[in-house]
């Protein structure tokens, strides 16, 4: 049977007309979307879905134009060729992808998609907010997109579960949230990830740290320091964590454990964890603490949590205290000092009845280096801060800087301006290094 014939049913469907039949020109009420609704109509109908699976994408998508082209012909459409192609390609993306998402989804410039209703959305291209003119046609329609990521990945949306984090298969971020907790209709939210990860090299080009700093986090990952990256919303911190790991020997076990993956570890030997939701009744659910005592018996060589956010913090410290050496993760935190204190919130979250002090040596014997990741006024993303955990002095962990970033202030074009300085202080995990065969040269740590 010919691959058109199996493709296209042999008799279609009533309803599937997306034109009142005329040669004449459409009317006013026609609209560019009301068109597309139709043409997408017609194109359900007259496809044979049992045979989608059987068909190659090119083939799937070449057999779409042709018959997307037959119905426009067939209804004797006034569209220019431009107007042709253009409703050709956004039923294509209703059909296969994202619908009107698409364009902005396959636009590198864009960081985050923003949908705060169906017919606000804003993206985010280096660093800055803009409108844009894309639009789903109502509320139904962006429901019907959001629902069909979350249910790529297993999870669900509906009254009852009104919120969900998910994935794309590019590995972006997403989360949505619908009425009745969304006031005004469904919102949708696109963290970008690129299909490659940015490599140390990229993010010492865009001057997010410098070669002596890479350098140093070079060794420190390899001589199986504990490193906590802290920083805000959009301050890099999984870009920071994917750039570190590519440090990791392609010989060590690595488990990843996130709340929606998102990591993209370059390495062979790399189990992925993810967590579930309850399911309608409640129950199932598995939760980031869960899977990290889980890995506990996976032998695994290193762990590494996407985002530290609640009990499993105590487990994660335990690990890292019981031979788990190298681990890393991030946290939500504007500073050093309060990502710690962050931690010490989410021990006790878990119940646990331990001592300001307890908790305390719990950590310091844990963590051995924490980098501060800001997003500038200006959209620049860089390591603001490298600090060393060196230990406790009464009930306090002490801390000290190696690097920072210094702001000297801003250029005529809005550009924020500054350099990164050594503190003069020698690390005390120099001695770590050196005995894993890594010297540290003495000009790091010259006061600059």
């Amino acid at each position: 049977m010919a691959l058109r014939e199996r493709f296209i049913k042999e008799a279609s469907l009533p309803g599937a007309v997306i034109g009142n039949g005329n040669s004449g020109e459409v009317s006013g009420q026609h609209t560019f979307q009301e068109m597309k609704s139709r043409l997408h109509r017609a194109l359900i109908n007259r496809m044979d879905l049992t045979k989608l699976t059987s068909l190659a994408p090119d083939q799937l998508h070449a057999e779409v134009s042709r018959l997307a082209e037959t119905v426009l012909v067939e209804e004797a459409m006034p569209l220019s060729a431009a107007e042709r192609d253009r409703l050709v390609n956004e039923v294509q993306h209703e059909l296969f992808g994202l619908g009107p998402l698409e364009p902005l989804l396959a636009d590198s410039t864009i960081s985050d998609i923003l949908v705060n209703s169906h017919h606000t959305i804003y993206v985010e291209r280096r660093g800055k907010l803009e409108a844009t003119n894309v639009a789903f046609k109502d509320d139904e329609h962006l429901m019907r997109v959001i629902e069909r990521i979350v249910s790529s990945v297993g999870r669900r949306i509906d009254e009852s579960s009104p919120m969900v984090d998910a994935r794309l298969k590019d590995g972006s971020r997403v989360n949505a949230i619908i009425p009745p907790l969304s006031i005004d209709g469904p919102v949708l939210s696109i963290r970008r990830f690129g299909a490659e990860p940015l490599r140390m090299t990229q993010l010492i080009e865009k001057r997010a740290l410098t070669k002596d700093i890479a350098d140093m986090l070079e060794m420190c990952v390899k001589a199986r320091l504990n490193v906590l990256i802290s920083g805000g919303t959009g301050a890099g911190k999984t870009t920071l964590l994917n750039s570190l790991s590519a440090y990791i020997p392609e010989d060590e076990r690595i488990v990843t454990i996130e709340d929606s993956a998102e990591l993209q570890l370059q390495q062979p030997h790399v189990v992925r964890l993810e967590t579930r939701p309850p399911n309608i009744e409640g129950r199932g659910e598995v939760t980031q603490r869960d899977l990290v005592r889980n890995a506990l018996r996976m032998r695994p060589d290193r762990i590494v949590i996407g985002e530290v956010r609640g009990g499993e913090a105590i487990d994660m410290l335990q690990a890292m205290n019981t031979g788990h050496d190298g681990s890393l993760t991030t946290i939500h935190a504007n500073t050093p000092r309060d990502a710690l204190s962050r931690i010490e919130t989410m021990i006790q979250m878990t119940g646990m009845r331990l001592s300001d002090r307890a908790m305390r040596q719990q950590i310091a014997s844990a963590l051995d280096l924490v980098l501060q990741a800001a997003r500038h006024p200006d959209g620049s993303r860089r390591v603001t801060s490298i600090s060393e955990i060196t230990g406790m002095e009464g009930d306090t962990i002490t801390m000290q800087e190696i690097f920072l970033y210094e702001r000297t202030g801003m250029d005529s074009q809005g550009q924020v301006l500054g350099r990164f300085r050594a503190t003069g202080i020698r690390p005390r995990f120099a001695e770590k290094l050196k005995a894993c065969g890594m010297q540290l040269p003495r000009v790091f740590f010259e006061d600059m």
